[in-house]
């Protein structure tokens, strides 16, 4: 899952955005960040028993203080130019202990395997 995660990052770097994987531990906290979860690795597509496809899924969440909305747009149009294929986008909701709303977005990418 290293090239899915590699390649978020790199994309969250470009949009200015803090992030982390599986667990946000800075203190404070910014205002937004992201954290990315590793959802599969799998061959889900072979034929003759040998693997043709490699798919990662991770799901990108989204934590903001502000406007979640426009940093949705940013963050998509961004997944969408590094051709990863978004399967998923929801408000998860506003938490009231943290005064963060939360807004994941899940995400593909297809790569051919070199085996």
């Amino acid at each position: 899952m290293s090239g899915l995660l590699e390649n978020l990052s790199h994309i969250a770097k470009q949009l200015g955005f803090a992030y982390a994987v599986s667990c946000y531990t800075d203190s404070p906290a910014p205002d937004t960040y992201l954290v990315f979860t590793p959802l599969t690795d799998s061959f889900e597509i072979f034929a003759d028993n040998t693997p043709g496809i490699e798919i990662e899924e991770a799901r990108i969440s989204l934590f903001t203080k502000t406007n979640y909305l426009a940093l949705r747009d940013q963050i998509t149009k961004a997944l969408i130019s590094a051709r990863l294929v978004i399967t998923g986008r929801s408000y998860i909701g506003y938490e009231d202990d943290t005064g963060y709303h939360h807004y994941s977005i899940d995400i593909a990418d297809y790569s051919p395997t070199i085996f």
